[in-house]
C-alpha cells in the first residue's frame, strides 16, 4: 500500500518537474528570435540608408556641417557737389542668434545669459526666436541687439563658445556727418521689415539686411547697396564658424554726388530758422535756373537721421511724431499750401498769352470789387483788395500785388464788359506750369498739389463753380494748393525763358575708385505755352515788385533781384474776421541774366515780413559772401 501510494505521489509530481525543466529553454529561444529580428531590421535599415538613401543623408550631414553665408557689400558714400563727404560707414557690433543652431534643451539657459549681458528680457528673446522659426528662416541670423559698446562686444565674443547658436556680428552702419542739416534729402537706412523682405528676398536681401527707408538712400538704393558676395563655411555643432572653404567677394556700392552745396544748405537753414519765429514749419529751396539742379533744400523743423541709423527708442519716435511742426515731413515737397499772390505771375502770363490783357491794360482798384447775384440783385458780393491802389497797368498790378487787378484778369467784370480768363483756361495754364503734378524730383513722398476747376469742385465738394471761385483762383487762394518746390519750378521756367525743368538732386555717380560712371544732365519737362515777349514782361514786373513795389524787403545791395511775395490766407476766420496767413516769396537773380531762383515758405508768416528777407539773405550769401569766403579760403 505504501509502495503504491508512494508511486502515485511520485507520478503525480513528475509532469510538474518536466515542465519546469523545459521553461528556460523556451524563453531563450524567444529571446534569440527577437534579437535576430532586430538585427535583421537594423541591417535592412542600414542597407537602405547606405545604399538607397546614402546621397540624401550625406547631403544632410554636409548641410549641418557646411553653411553658405552672404557677405554684405560696403554701402556707397554720398557727397555734396563739392565732394564734401555727407555720410560714412562705421563699424557696428550686434548680438545675433541662429535659431537652427540653438538646442531646445539649452534655450532657457542661453536666454538667461543674454538677458544678463544685454539687458533684454529672456521672454522677449524667446518670443523673437519663436517668430523667426515660424517664419521659416531658422538658419538666418536674428539680431537680438545692435549698437553694442566695445566692452559688451568683447564679453559676448568670449562667451559664444558657451552659448550655442549665439554669435557676435560685425557690420557697417551709416553715420550721417551732416545730421539734421540734410536729413530730409539723404533720408536714412534701417533694418528690413518682414514686408520688405518678402518683396526683396529674390534680389539678394537677407532677413537682417539694411536698406534705404527714405530720401536719397531709398531712391538710389540699387546704386548705393552694391552686390553681395558669398562664402562657404564649416561650422561646429553650435553653429560657430570654424573655417572658410570658399568665398566670392562682394562688390561695394557706387557713390552718389549730389547737386546740393553743403555750405549753402547750412546758411539757408540758419537764415530760415532766424526768421521762422513761432511758426510751426518753414521751407526754402535754391535752384539753378538753367539746369534744374537743387543747390539747397531746407525743411524746418528737422530731425537727426542718425537716430534711425542707430536704435531708435519708442519714446524718441513718439516725440518726433507728436511734434506740431512734423519734423519727419519734408515741407518743401510733401505738403501743399495755397500760394497766395506768388501765383499772380502765372495768372498774368495766361492773361497776356490769351489776349485778356496787354502790358498797358489799366484797371482801377478802389480797394474792392463787387458782384451782384444774378438770381437776386439785392445780394451783392464784395471781394477785397489789400488796399485802394488806384489806377494800375500790368506792371503795377504785379509789383503792387493788387487783388482787384487779378480779379479782373481771372474772372472778368461782366457789368463792365471785361472778359476774364475763366476757370478752365486758368486751370490749363496752371497745369502747363507744372502745378497739379509732381515735379519728378528724386525724393519719395512728393505731393502732386491741386489745381481746381468746375468739374473737380462738383465732384469733390458737391457744389457748382462761381465767379468768386475764379477770383480766388486768380490770386492764388481758394482751392489751389502747391508745394514750395512746384512753385519754384514754375518761376524757374519764367526766369530761364520758358523751359519747365525737372528738379535734380543728383549730379553724378562714381564707382568705388572715384571714376565717373553716370552723369545727370538737364531734363526739360516741357516748354511753356507762352511767348518770350510775355515772359520778359512778367520778369520786368517781378523786378519792379522788388525795386519799387511790395517785395522791397527782398532787396540786396548791388544785386538786381526779381520776385513776388505772397500772403496766403487759410483756416477759419478769427474774431476780427481775419485769417491766419502763410508767407511766401519766390524770385530769381540777377534779373539781367538769371542764375539761381529761391522760394521761401513760412507757415503762419507774412510774405513781406518773413519770407522775402530770408530770400534776400540767401541771395546775398550766394552772390557776395560766398565769393568772399571762397577767396579767403586757404
Amino acid at each position: 500500500m505504501s509502495f503504491l501510494g508512494g508511486d502515485r505521489r511520485w507520478r503525480s509530481q513528475k509532469p510538474k518537474r518536466r515542465e519546469d525543466a523545459y521553461t528556460p529553454g523556451r524563453k531563450f529561444l524567444l529571446l534569440h528570435i527577437l534579437i535576430v529580428l532586430l538585427f535583421a531590421i537594423l541591417t535592412i535599415q542600414l542597407v537602405r540608408m547606405q545604399v538607397f538613401q546614402g546621397d540624401d543623408y550625406q547631403a544632410q550631414a554636409e548641410d549641418n556641417r557646411l553653411r553658405e553665408l552672404q557677405v554684405l557689400p560696403m554701402r556707397g558714400l554720398i557727397y555734396d557737389r563739392n565732394h564734401t563727404l555727407l555720410v560714412e560707414n562705421v563699424g557696428n557690433f550686434s548680438a545675433v542668434i541662429v535659431p537652427a543652431d540653438l538646442p531646445a534643451k539649452e534655450e532657457a539657459a542661453v536666454f538667461a545669459r543674454l538677458e544678463s549681458l544685454l539687458s533684454i528680457p529672456a521672454q522677449e528673446i524667446a518670443e523673437r526666436v519663436r517668430e523667426r522659426r515660424e517664419d521659416g528662416n531658422p538658419y538666418e541670423a536674428l539680431v537680438i541687439k545692435d549698437e553694442l559698446d566695445r566692452d559688451t562686444a568683447l564679453i559676448l565674443k568670449e562667451l559664444t563658445s558657451y552659448l550655442p547658436g549665439v554669435d557676435l556680428q560685425v557690420e557697417a552702419r551709416r553715420n550721417y556727418l551732416s545730421g539734421d542739416l540734410t536729413a530730409h534729402i539723404l533720408g536714412y537706412v534701417g533694418r528690413i521689415s518682414a514686408e520688405e523682405y518678402a518683396a526683396s528676398k529674390d534680389e539678394g536681401y537677407i532677413f537682417n539686411d539694411q536698406l534705404g527707408k527714405t530720401g536719397i538712400e531709398l531712391v538710389y538704393e540699387d546704386i548705393l547697396r552694391g552686390k553681395p558676395g558669398k562664402k562657404l563655411v564649416e561650422v561646429d555643432a553650435s553653429g560657430h564658424q570654424q573655417d572658410v572653404l570658399d568665398s566670392q567677394a562682394s562688390q561695394p556700392g557706387q557713390n552718389v554726388v549730389l547737386t546740393m552745396d553743403l555750405e549753402l544748405q547750412r546758411r539757408t537753414a540758419d537764415i530760415l530758422h532766424e526768421f521762422m519765429g513761432a511758426s510751426d514749419n518753414a521751407a526754402a529751396v535754391v535752384m539753378d535756373v538753367h539746369t534744374g539742379e537743387v543747390l539747397a533744400m531746407v525743411s524746418l523743423p528737422t530731425y537727426d537721421n542718425n537716430l534711425f541709423s542707430e536704435t531708435l527708442g519708442q519714446e524718441e519716435l513718439d516725440a518726433l511724431l507728436s511734434e506740431p511742426g512734423k519734423p519727419l515731413v519734408n515741407h518743401a515737397i510733401a505738403e501743399m499750401y495755397p500760394p497766395g499772390s506768388s501765383f499772380k505771375p502765372i495768372t498774368g502770363l495766361a492773361a497776356l498769352q490769351e489776349g485778356v490783357a496787354t502790358p498797358s491794360t489799366t484797371i482801377v482798384s478802389h480797394g474792392y470789387i463787387t458782384v451782384t447775384n444774378e438770381y437776386d440783385p439785392s445780394v451783392v458780393y464784395v471781394f477785397h483788395d489789400w488796399a485802394a491802389l488806384g489806377s494800375l497797368d500790368f506792371y503795377g498790378g504785379i509789383s503792387w500785388s493788387s487783388d482787384v487787378y487779378f480779379y479782373y484778369l481771372a474772372g472778368g467784370k461782366q457789368d463792365e464788359g471785361f472778359q476774364g480768363l475763366g476757370e478752365e483756361r486758368l486751370a490749363r495754364y496752371a497745369r502747363a506750369f507744372g502745378l497739379g503734378e509732381p515735379t519728378g524730383v528724386s525724393l519719395p513722398g512728393e505731393s502732386a498739389g491741386l489745381v481746381p476747376d468746375a468739374k473737380w469742385k462738383e465732384r469733390t465738394v458737391g457744389e457748382m463753380w462761381y465767379v468768386g471761385d475764379t477770383y480766388y483762383f486768380g490770386i492764388g487762394q481758394g482751392y489751389l494748393a502747391v508745394t514750395p518746390l512746384q512753385l519754384l519750378d514754375a518761376i524757374v521756367a519764367i526766369a530761364n525763358g520758358g523751359e519747365l525743368l525737372r528738379p535734380r538732386l543728383v549730379k553724378e555717380v562714381l564707382d568705388s575708385h572715384g571714376n565717373v560712371v553716370a552723369t545727370f544732365t538737364k531734363e526739360v519737362r516741357r516748354r511753356l505755352p507762352v511767348s518770350e515777349d510775355y515772359l520778359a514782361v512778367v520778369r520786368e514786373a517781378m523786378r519792379q515788385s522788388v525795386s519799387t513795389g511790395v517785395a522791397g524787403s527782398a532787396k540786396v545791395p548791388g544785386l538786381a533781384v526779381a520776385g513776388k511775395t505772397g500772403t496766403a490766407e487759410f483756416g477759419s476766420p478769427e474774431g476780427d474776421g481775419g485769417y491766419d496767413t502763410h508767407g511766401w516769396f519766390v524770385g530769381f537773380a540777377p534779373y539781367e541774366d538769371p542764375e539761381i531762383a529761391v522760394v521761401v515758405f513760412v507757415q503762419r508768416g507774412g510774405g513781406f515780413a518773413n519770407a522775402a528777407p530770408v530770400a534776400a539773405r540767401i541771395f546775398d550769401y550766394y552772390f557776395h559772401q560766398r565769393y568772399v569766403a571762397e577767396q579767403e579760403a586757404p
